[in-house]
Formats: C-alpha cells, sequence, structure tokens
C-alpha cells in the first residue's frame, strides 16, 4: 500500500529539514545511530576507513563519518559540497537540491529524511506527480552557499538546461534517491570564483560518484575547479575531475571510460597527457577521484562505488607542457559541463565535493569506503521509472529531433534505437498523453486530417495529445479517430511521423514500453498493493494516481492480458463467480488473464463475461478490485490509455 507524507513548505533556511521523517525512518535512524566521537589526526582517519568499512547504510550517519567530516579530520575542509542523493556532512540538515515544475513553473526544495542522512525522494514524486520537473539548483552543503544553477552560454556551447529530475532514480541507504542525468545541453555551473575555492596555484582535491556506464566522448562531463566565466583562458586555468572515453592525449588503454584530468585545454589520464597505465573504470557507480598541489604534482584514482578499494592511476608531476606548472585555477564550479560550457558529453552524477589543500591517501580510501557503505544500487545507464521507449517499425524508437534539446515544434521521427537518449524515453500518462523532455507528442495544429504530421508540444490536454495503446499495437488517437503512423511504412533514420486511417499495418504498430495508467472510478488508478514490489497473488487496488508507480503503468499486450511489474492481473484461480477478486500472478496465457477495453468504458473477461468491478463502487484508497456482472455504471469503468 502506497503511503505519501502531506507536502509541506519549503523551509525558510538551511538549518530546518523540509519534510518530517516517517515514523519507520525514524525508528530505523534511532535504532541504527552510532555513537559520536571525536576526531583528531591521523589516527582518527585510519579509525573511520575501518569504521565505514563495517558500517550498514542508515537513514542517518553518525558524527564524523561522512566524506566532509572524514575530509575535515584531515586537515582538508570542504570548501563546496553537492549532492542529489545524501548529506555530505553528518551536521546537514538542509536542501540538496531544487526542482521546477513543468506546469506551473512552481518550485520545492528536496531535503533529507534526516540529519546528515538520504534525500526525501517522495517530496520530489509528489510535488512533481503528473507533470515533470527539472532540478534548478543544486544547493552547496558548506557554509559557503556554492549552488549550481544551469550554466549560462560560453565560449564553446549555448544556455545549459536543468536535467529532469526523475530521469534516474537508483537506491542508496535503502532509500530511492534521484542522480542528475546529463544529456547534451545540460550543465550546472557557479559563474564567478566561489568563496573559499583554491585558485591561481593553491592545492585542491576534488572528488564524484558518478555512473560508468552512461558516458561519452564528447566535452565535457566534469565535476570540480573552472574558469570564473564560461571561456577557455588558458591551460591549467582549471582543475575538475572527469569520467568520459575522451582519448584526448593517444595512446590510451581500451576503450574507457577513463577517470581524467580537466586541467583545461587537454583530458590528462596522468603523466604529461597520455597514460597507458589509466586501465578505466567501467563499473556502474564510479568514485572519481582528483588532487593536485598546483605548483608540482598531481593524482587521479577511480573506484568502483559499490565495492573496494581506489586504484592510484598517476601520482606524479604535473604535465610539462606550458602553464599547469604552477596551476591558474579561477575558482568557478562546474557540474555536467567544461570551463568553456563545452555542454556536448552526457553522465550521471550522483555526489562530490571540492576541498583546499592535498589530501591524504587515507582520507581519500576512508571517503571511499564511506561511498561504498552509503550503498548505491541500481542501473545508471538507461533512463528508469515508469519512462519507457516507443519502438515502432522496423525495430526503431519514436525519437525527437535536435537530440535531447527538443523545443515547440520539433519534429518526432523514427531513428535507432539509443539506451541513453532521453527523448526516446516517453512516459505515458493517465490523460493519454506521451512526454518527454518535458513536452508531449502532439499533432500539428491539433489537426484530424490523413497526413497531418506530429511533433513535440507543451502538455496542455489538448485532443491532439491523447494516444490510445491498442492491443493490435496500434497507437490511436480518439479525436481524429486515426493512428500514429510511419508513411508508406518507411523505417529509415528521421522518419518523420504521421496519423494515418488506421489499418493494421506494420507501419501502425509501436509499443509503448513503459506502460500506461489504467484509470478507474474516483480517479484513481489501478495499482499493486507493496509498491512496486508485485509478486504471486498481490492484491490489486485502487490508489491515487502516481505518475512516478511503475506498478500503475501497464501494458496491454496482443494476446489481451494487462501487465506490470513482469507479471499480469489475473483473477484468483482463474475464477469465474461475481466478487471473485483479482490479483498480480505470472502471465499464463489463462482466460482469467485476458482483459478486453468496451465502447463502454468497462474491461471485460471473456471467459467469465464479467466485467472489472470496484465493489459497490468503492474509491478509497486500497479497494481492492473484483469481477462482477457487467453493468457499464461508475463502478465499472476503466479506461486504457
Amino acid at each position: 500500500m502506497r503511503q505519501t507524507p502531506q507536502e509541506t513548505p519549503a523551509p525558510p533556511g538551511r538549518e530546518t529539514p523540509p519534510t518530517t521523517p516517517s515514523r519507520a525512518a525514524a525508528l530505523l535512524a534511532a535504532a541504527r545511530r552510532w555513537p559520536a566521537r571525536a576526531l583528531g589526526s591521523a589516527v582518527a582517519v585510519l579509525a573511520l576507513v575501518l569504521g565505514t568499512l563495517l558500517a550498514l547504510p542508515t537513514a542517518s550517519q553518525a558524527a564524523g563519518s561522512l566524506p566532509c567530516d572524514i575530509y575535515a579530520a584531515a586537515g582538508t575542509p570542504c570548501v563546496a559540497a553537492h549532492s542529489t542523493v545524501r548529506a555530505l556532512f553528518s551536521g546537514y540538515n538542509g536542501p540538496l537540491y531544487q526542482v521546477t515544475r513543468a506546469s506551473d513553473g512552481a518550485t520545492a526544495d528536496i531535503g533529507l529524511l534526516a540529519q546528515g542522512g538520504y534525500a526525501d525522494a517522495e517530496h520530489q514524486d509528489t510535488f512533481c506527480g503528473g507533470t515533470t520537473c527539472r532540478i534548478s539548483k543544486v544547493y552547496d552543503q558548506t557554509s559557503r552557499h556554492s549552488d549550481l544553477l544551469p550554466g549560462p552560454a560560453g565560449g564553446a556551447g549555448g544556455v545549459d538546461r536543468g536535467a529532469d529530475a526523475s530521469e534516474i532514480a537508483v537506491h542508496a541507504g535503502g532509500h530511492k534517491v534521484y542522480g542528475i542525468w546529463v544529456s547534451p545541453g545540460v550543465g550546472y555551473r557557479y559563474t564567478g570564483a566561489a568563496p573559499g575555492v583554491p585558485v591561481n596555484g593553491h592545492a585542491e582535491g576534488v572528488y564524484m560518484v558518478a555512473s560508468g556506464t552512461h558516458v561519452g566522448s564528447d566535452c565535457c562531463f566534469d565535476y570540480g575547479n573552472a574558469e570564473s566565466t564560461p571561456y577557455d583562458t588558458g591551460n591549467g586555468h582549471m582543475d575538475a575531475v572527469s569520467i568520459a572515453t575522451t582519448c584526448y592525449f593517444s595512446p590510451c588503454t581500451g576503450s574507457g571510460p577513463w577517470v581524467e584530468a580537466d586541467m583545461e585545454n587537454g583530458m590528462f589520464q596522468g603523466d604529461n597527457g597520455s597514460n597507458t597505465a589509466n586501465l578505466g573504470n567501467s563499473s556502474p557507480y564510479v568514485t572519481a577521484v582528483l588532487k593536485n598541489d598546483g605548483q608540482t604534482t598531481y593524482a587521479i584514482k577511480g573506484g568502483n562505488s559499490q565495492s573496494g578499494g581506489l586504484s592510484t592511476w598517476w601520482s606524479g608531476g604535473l604535465p610539462t607542457r606550458s602553464g599547469y606548472r604552477p596551476m591558474h585555477q579561477e575558482g568557478g564550479i562546474i557540474l555536467g559541463t567544461g570551463g568553456d560550457n563545452s555542454n556536448r558529453n552526457m553522465g550521471t552524477f550522483f555526489e562530490g565535493a571540492m576541498v583546499a589543500g592535498y589530501p591524504t591517501d587515507a582520507a581519500e580510501s576512508a571517503v571511499q569506503a564511506n561511498v561504498v557503505a552509503a550503498g548505491y544500487s541500481g542501473q545508471t545507464n538507461v533512463p528508469n521509472g515508469p519512462q519507457g521507449t516507443v519502438t515502432g517499425p522496423g525495430g526503431k524508437c519514436v525519437d525527437v529531433a535536435a537530440d535531447d534539446t527538443g523545443v515547440n515544434g520539433t519534429g518526432v521521427q523514427l531513428w535507432d534505437c539509443q539506451t541513453y537518449a532521453e527523448d526516446q524515453h516517453w512516459s505515458h500518462n493517465a490523460n493519454g498523453s506521451l512526454s518527454t523532455i518535458g513536452r508531449c507528442l502532439d499533432i500539428n495544429g491539433n489537426g484530424t486530417a490523413n497526413g497531418t504530421q506530429v511533433e513535440l508540444w507543451d502538455c496542455n490536454g489538448a485532443g491532439g495529445q491523447k494516444f490510445v495503446q491498442r492491443a493490435d499495437g496500434s497507437l490511436f488517437n480518439p479525436q481524429s479517430g486515426r493512428c500514429l503512423d510511419s508513411p508508406d511504412g518507411a523505417t529509415g533514420n528521421g522518419t518523420r511521423l504521421r496519423i494515418w486511417d488506421c489499418n493494421g499495418s506494420a507501419a501502425q504498430r509501436f509499443t509503448v514500453n513503459g506502460g500506461a495508467p489504467v484509470a478507474g472510478p474516483g480517479g484513481k488508478c489501478v495499482d499493486v498493493a507493496s509498491d512496486d514490489t508485485g509478486t504471486n497473488g498481490s492484491a490489486v487496488q485502487l490508489w491515487d494516481c502516481q505518475s512516478w508507480a511503475v506498478d500503475q503503468h501497464w501494458f496491454h499486450n496482443a494476446n489481451g492480458s494487462l501487465g506490470t511489474l513482469g507479471r499480469c492481473l489475473d483473477i484468483n484461480g482463474n475464477g469465474t463467480a461475481n466478487g471473485t477478486q483479482v490479483e498480480l500472478w505470472d502471465c499464463n496465457g489463462a482466460g482469467g488473464q485476458v482483459w478486453n477495453q468496451r465502447s463502454d468504458g468497462t474491461l471485460f473477461n471473456p471467459q467469465s463475461g464479467r466485467c472489472l468491478d470496484s465493489p459497490s463502487g468503492a474509491t478509497a484508497n486500497g479497494t481492492r478490485l473484483q469481477i462482477w456482472d457487467c453493468n457499464a455504471s461508475a463502478a465499472q469503468q476503466f479506461a486504457l490509455s
């Protein structure tokens, strides 16, 4: 059963949590809270390594146990700290990031479940439900407030946009959390010299946790020190850590991705640029580490954020190329882009911090141990949640022209499926619309004529934005009475899609792989108990519609079954009697798993001759669904999207 907290106003400052933790979270935190301990010299740091290696993920962490506590204990305090996942100081209790809602422009701060704990993803889900949100600010957790905003246009890229806030959901500390999915055009920056960030050859360190599977070779997926304005001002004016498949200085070993140092005008794998000893890090989560004394020496390390320690890929002299001895850092901060706003690469960011001074190896090992103890899990290479691809003729995907940057009027087309393409992942919403990158699949001019092309447009609820997945594989637009179509069955990249008379041909077979909500009585949605973890026999019920809930997105299969979470809507015991309840069960082709949408709004089961029904027309959350004699009453109105 799905429970969501009441929305609370955003906090006025950073000392008050934006939401009250659930009772279960509070009990968990209390049960697992470690005793506070004083931290001193290197002995304390070594103790932290051992303690963190033995720790379990917790809702709130012990005093002194988080990355910025570890760095401070070693004499290299954090001067900037950013994460959408968790607190990086044990004493932090403020917002992690801000989201902006597409439907009305409203904003909400997403904070923590508990001090020193993990992000309150439920607050984001409820605030953004039924629409899309972008991450419009990433808060700095230090007292310097060097918050990151979508960056301005620069020497090598236009104005950045904020990341889709729900594009990548993973788990950390046993909690659902969101990362920052960076596509071309997404990037964040602190413009100017951030307070306390080292400049002009002073020593510094930086680490980040990022994806080793959602990476590219273009420039630049960076986090760290950059120019104070978004322009290339010369060698040595940056000092940011990067993970990419960029072999800037050949030869390189393998195909990457590699942890690299972006010190401007070069992605350095170590030494003077080329470093065949850098073998790369390709795990789903990578801890990427860079430190630089600003004068003669730098080091690059990488590790699996889910297990083990760090590998040192380089520890030695700074490049002898002009400009790097000494360094000339300017103190700007970038995330997901380059110093001159080169914003053409991709990646996924979860957490990171910048420190003043040259960190000790022991401190970096302790930070890695703490990252491992956070218990990151989940795929990082594809957008996830209820959105999914829409596959069409020739096995191609429904795609938006212009690579993840679609504006109103952008063409919708067929293209080779690309797992990382944000604009190929669509949400099928409860009102029947299909949305991606903040806009909806739309018929040009709300037209109804054969051959009218489709495009991307602001979601507005118009009839030209409703598409119903039908069992024959077509996507039907009720207003026009026509289906989504590829002209003459073309399958080439760039084929512009349109509407046409429904004919059941291969040109009109489009499968919504993310499923769609089934709207029921009282405006509720058909839902599986147990929050996205349904097993055989799980109750199927009514619940408030939640656009983020995977188990509210159902696939209407060609054999008439309705599936979610890898199982099918099933009549208990394959029964046929009035009042027999429905449940989730392994898909087996039985008659109790066949459901036909009828013109009167009912979902009809042919074997029993009865319809899906809410007992006595109840609409409360948790109402268990059943079959009953078909009567077309409000209790039997279930609309497939």
